[in-house]
């Protein structure tokens, strides 16, 4: 059996609201839906409590899913807006205009061969503040538009720019810091 085939065989068994296929489905797709709620969590706790709500909500709105789509990504929706909306609850909105340097980010980085890991820049997303964290994710990972992404997080289409500019901004600035300093270490050994 494909696994489409069993997703939609559990699927069928989730809208007869059987309890072991609930527990079937939530076990096979969260370890992609905490994937994604890390993403825009602040840390573990948040995105462990995004995801359980993210399943809830997935559990009360089963006959919403028409069939149209991939049913993975329609699940994988409603925890990006489970994220957002908690966001959206939490946030104090503040514009940073100069990042200072975060020295944390370049301790305990995992880098091999000159080459910067995905590790490496997952982390230096996740260190971004809530708010250009949540539009980089948005936009650079689950495709939103600047119009999308001002309508979830209550900001004007030209904030979201503005923001995603200035994420972008700041990693630029990071990755530089951090190629300057393996240039020095280079050096220093040859």
């Amino acid at each position: 059996m494909s696994t489409d085939n069993y997703l939609r065989f559990i699927w069928e068994g989730c809208l007869r609201n059987e309890p072991k296929y609930q527990e079937l489905l939530y076990k096979t797709l969260s370890p992609k839906m905490m994937a994604i709620c890390i993403r825009y969590a602040k840390d573990k706790d948040e995105a462990q409590d995004i995801l359980q709500e993210g399943f809830v909500k997935l559990f009360n709105n089963l006959h919403n899913y028409r069939g149209e789509g991939s049913l993975e990504g329609w699940i994988r929706r409603i925890m990006v807006h489970c994220a957002i909306s908690r966001y959206r609850k939490a946030r104090t909105m503040v514009l940073v205009d100069d990042f200072g340097e975060d020295n944390k980010m370049m301790a305990g980085t995992t880098r091999n061969d000159n080459t910067l890991e995905a590790a490496d820049l997952l982390q230096m997303i996740d260190q971004l503040p809530d708010t250009y964290r949540s539009v980089f994710n948005m936009y650079a990972i689950e495709g939103f538009s600047h119009q999308e992404i001002g309508t979830k997080l209550g900001m004007s289409e030209l904030l979201s720019r503005t923001t995603l500019c200035r994420a972008r901004g700041i990693l630029k600035t990071r990755l530089n810091k951090l190629n300057k300093l393996e240039d020095r270490e280079l050096h220093a050994v040859a």
